[in-house]
């Protein structure tokens, strides 16, 4: 996986399992934070983090640019529409899926 997703242990794992609940993911796929997770902005950590019971997952800007935008109601394909205006590029859409997918296993985010 992209080192760019790793957490703040420096692994994948983020002591959570994998969640073998894992449903295909499309443009149209309306997602939210995981159930169990907060997502904030850490003003210590300089970083949005991701909360949970046994911890916390320090966030890249990209990740945390995207979770910020999976509030249940857009569409992948709107937040990739969204996150290619803010930033003026495009071809952003296999990224955000490839994202997507590694937080769905992790439970980060859930589909509607």
């Amino acid at each position: 996986m992209d080192s760019r997703f790793r957490g703040n242990d420096g692994n994948m794992g983020w002591n959570r399992r994998k969640d073998s609940r894992v449903t295909a993911i499309t443009s149209q796929s309306i997602p939210r934070v995981g159930h169990g997770f907060r997502l904030q902005w850490e003003e210590a950590q300089q970083a949005h983090v991701l909360l949970y019971p046994e911890g916390m997952v320090k966030l890249n800007g990209s990740a945390g640019e995207i979770l910020t935008r999976c509030n249940g109601a857009a569409p992948v394909e709107a937040i990739v529409a969204d996150l290619e205006q803010r930033f003026a590029t495009t071809g952003l859409e296999a990224d955000v899926l490839a994202f997507l997918h590694m937080a769905q296993e992790r439970r980060w985010v859930e589909f509607a």
